[in-house]
């Protein structure tokens, strides 16, 4: 485990961000426009010098070197349309709302899509497996863009269950959560529908049914511990999926998180807010690969056994 560990810090996750960064600081600096571009013109002199304050007047080499000895030490630089504001001061004020949004959906994707796969895998070719696929073909079919306007519709608007806007108390969570976790739910239904109709087929599980276990115990305690091995293997980038993707909810439900922030950084060109914010979401997801690597490798000792090998 702190062999796998050590290899997917230090050998991968290192050149990939370092990768990461290079290629997102020369596609912003190369990108047409100023981030003190405003309606109000400005004189070159006053440009001359925003420009000289910030680095920016330095060669593209020479700027990255430097933003990445800041980023080494911590620093992720200053906002350069929002004066007196750091990067670190926006991604802390929006990136919990972020994460919180993603945890829930999250929970929410593994709470129904594990249950729908299982059923559906023990109820294989039945009413139940028709049920369950077909409504994770839905899920899997209808994009959180179009399942959020619908859910506002019908159960805030028409119905007026749930608010449409806003995040200040725990059911305004609703709708945005339903939103986001939902095609992820879809697809780890059927990952665990896979799983599992491959473990209930193998010997043990034979076995263990000709010892008189009820089903219960052959599918939850036994079949269950590989057949979400997939489900394991799927949530690594899922859960950084649920963290990016919640832009466009965001957007929907007025919500106060990394995707207002983001957006605005794209558009008035703050070369050093979309950077923090590209090398946030870089370790987002080498962060939950790893642990995802390392859950699988819990549940399958055969995996370190392989790995150990080479």
């Amino acid at each position: 485990m702190l062999r796998t560990l050590f290899h997917r810090l230090f050998l991968q996750a290192l050149p990939t961000l370092f990768v990461l960064s290079a290629l997102s600081f020369l596609l912003v600096r190369l990108a047409p426009g100023s981030p003190f571009a405003s309606e109000k013109e400005q004189s070159q002199q006053t440009l001359d010098t925003l420009n000289a304050t910030y680095g920016l007047d330095q060669p593209i080499p020479v700027q990255y070197l430097r933003y990445m000895g800041g980023l080494v030490r911590g620093d992720l630089g200053p906002s350069l349309v929002k004066p007196g504001r750091t990067v670190f001061e926006l991604i802390q004020t929006a990136l919990p709302v972020s994460i919180q949004l993603g945890f829930l959906a999250l929970i929410f994707a593994i709470s129904v899509g594990i249950p729908m796969g299982v059923f559906a895998a023990v109820n294989h070719n039945r009413w139940g497996d028709y049920l369950c696929m077909g409504l994770a073909l839905i899920g899997v079919c209808i994009p959180g863009f179009v399942l959020g306007p619908l859910l506002s519709l019908q159960f805030g608007l028409n119905w007026g269950w749930f608010p449409v806007i806003g995040w200040e108390e725990p059911i305004d969570r609703v709708l945005p959560t339903i939103s986001l976790g939902s095609i992820y739910a879809a697809y780890i239904a059927r990952l665990a529908r896979g799983g599992m109709l491959e473990e209930l087929g193998k010997d043990y599980i034979r076995t263990a049914r000709s010892k008189g276990l009820s089903e219960w115990k052959v599918v939850w305690k036994h079949a269950l511990r590989g057949g979400i091995q997939p489900v394991i293997t799927f949530l690594g980038p899922a859960a950084a999926g649920l963290l990016t993707g919640a832009f466009v909810v965001e957007s929907i439900f007025e919500i106060p998180g990394m995707g207002e922030v983001i957006v605005g950084a794209a558009t008035e060109r703050d070369l050093f807010l979309v950077m923090g914010s590209v090398m946030l979401f870089g370790s987002v997801l080498i962060l939950f690969n790893t642990i995802a690597d390392l859950l699988l490798a819990w549940l399958n000792p055969r995996i370190r056994l392989h790995k150990e090998s080479k």
